[in-house]
């Protein structure tokens, strides 16, 4: 018996697999789902701090690909490929992420937005193929504190395009 079974924990095979990170932004969820839906939106926010993202094609539907680039800190560019595979507005995306189409280490994300009041609760739940990629994508690419870093830039992107709209 784990230490985690004897304190009454229990976790699916499939949570064995995920990452999920969650963040409350004080913003429609309307809103929100729309940082998602265009491109102009998605380049000045997608990623951790200090990634950039530069879009080679884009197309925002279900089995539509987004193909694109991003550019760490010590200026390495990580080749990144998104078929987006379910679209519920404004509610849910789910996607499939990779360096490229037939990836073979690419995994599943689910984006749940939910009103939270005048704000939104975005959850992002990425469920990798398997145990040791999940923890490979935490230990060795800090996949957890950089989905953290990359909602955060949707937040106060988000806010300052709302502000923008409304004319503040």
């Amino acid at each position: 018996m784990t230490s985690r079974e004897r304190a009454g924990e229990t976790r699916s095979a499939a949570s064995e697999r995920e990452i999920v990170v969650s963040r409350r932004i004080d913003a429609p969820r309307e809103a929100v789902f729309q940082a998602f839906t265009e491109v102009r939106h998605l380049s000045q926010w997608w990623g951790p701090d200090g990634f950039s993202t530069t879009t080679r094609s884009f197309e925002f539907r279900v089995d539509g690909v987004w193909e694109f680039s991003m550019r760490g800190p010590d200026g390495t560019v990580y080749p990144e490929w998104i078929m987006w595979t379910e679209l519920t507005p404004p509610e849910r995306i789910v996607l499939t992420h990779g360096e490229h189409r037939d990836d073979p280490d690419a995994f599943e994300s689910i984006l749940t937005f939910e009103p939270d009041g005048d704000a939104t609760r975005l959850e992002m739940r990425t469920v990798f193929r398997t145990t040791a990629q999940r923890d490979e994508a935490a230990e060795k690419f800090g996949a957890i504190e950089g989905g953290r870093q990359t909602l955060g830039s949707l937040a106060a992107y988000v806010d300052g395009f709302v502000r923008q709209e409304a004319g503040a």
